[in-house]
């Protein structure tokens, strides 16, 4: 498998109310302070699968970087308010041993897609 999911944190979508009072606080002048720095903060992370790894990158000038092995995942828990099972996103909290989630991303695009990707490549191999 190629890389199949490769997605950032989406803004608008996670949370629209948010966004759209920061628009509203543009007029201000702190709304444009408030969007970019959240902008920045969902591109400073990523989450993708490449082959049989599961990579989150964080960080825009210092990274951190966690990989694991698609194997090794015992759970992919999805976590979604009606607002975003409206706007399909959720946060993903994936687990491989113990009771603490070893990754969790919130705001994350299909992440039903991300699930099924993992279950497929467990399947696999």
């Amino acid at each position: 498998m190629s890389q199949a999911y490769s997605e950032h944190p989406a803004m608008f979508r996670n949370k629209p109310f948010s966004f759209i009072l920061c628009v509203l606080l543009c007029a201000v002048g702190i709304g444009i302070l408030i969007l970019l720095y959240w902008y920045m903060k969902c591109k400073a992370t990523k989450l993708e699968i490449n082959d049989n790894e599961v990579i989150l990158e964080q960080g825009l000038l210092s990274k951190d970087r966690t990989e694991l092995n698609v194997s090794g995942i015992r759970t992919v828990k999805i976590s979604q308010s009606f607002m975003n099972r409206i706007f399909g996103v959720g946060t993903l909290a994936i687990y491989t041993a113990g009771d603490t989630a070893e990754v969790q991303v919130s705001g994350m695009p299909r992440p039903e897609v991300f699930r099924d990707l993992v279950k497929s490549s467990q399947a696999e191999g």
